[in-house]
């Protein structure tokens, strides 16, 4: 079998195969869904903190200037989806299941707050001696949580992941095999 460091190799089948196959030849690859949880998680919980320290109602407040239905609801909805679920992408567990509402949130967001500021997350307006001055925030971050909700739906959560664990134990029959130690 030819490989890509072999002088016999096909140069154009080499090419071929570093660019469509990449995550075949490199064992690594598996471990690729890692920083995706962990940045996504991350960021979930962190503006689920976020408003949790400045307190429901102010987000609540935010929702009623939107004309949010029902925002001490929506708001209380909104942290624990972002608390919860930024939880459970970063030890992956029930991805699928928590993307969900993730998606739904980021939607929203989208749609009510972000679309009219363009597409840029980061509009540097001015530099004054107290630092950077930015504009509002467009939908690119948003974009990207989806984008990255989808690669770990549909990809997988990979190792170290608390669903690889789920699925291991319902495929040994749910139950729990005791093996003595020697």
């Amino acid at each position: 079998m030819n490989t890509i460091l072999s002088p016999t190799a096909d140069p154009k089948q080499s090419l071929r195969d570093i660019a469509f196959d990449l995550p075949g030849r490199f064992a690594i690859a598996r471990w690729a869904p890692i920083p995706l949880r962990l940045i996504v998680g991350f960021g979930f919980m962190e503006h689920g903190f976020a408003k949790l320290s400045k307190g429901p109602d102010a987000s609540a407040a935010i929702l009623h200037a939107l004309a949010v239905p029902a925002p001490h609801l929506t708001a209380w909805f909104t942290i624990l989806t972002e608390l919860l679920g930024g939880l459970a992408i970063l030890l992956g567990a029930f991805v699928s299941l928590v993307s969900l509402p993730m998606a739904v949130l980021l939607l929203v967001a989208i749609f009510t707050v972000h679309l009219p500021y363009g597409f840029s997350s980061i509009k540097l307006m001015a530099v004054t001696a107290a630092g950077a001055q930015f504009g509002p925030p467009g939908y690119e971050c948003d974009l990207l949580y989806l984008a990255c909700l989808v690669a770990l739906v549909f990809g997988g959560p990979g190792p170290l992941a608390i669903d690889g664990l789920l699925r291991k134990w319902r495929n040994i029959g749910h139950s729990w095999t005791y093996l003595p130690m020697h």
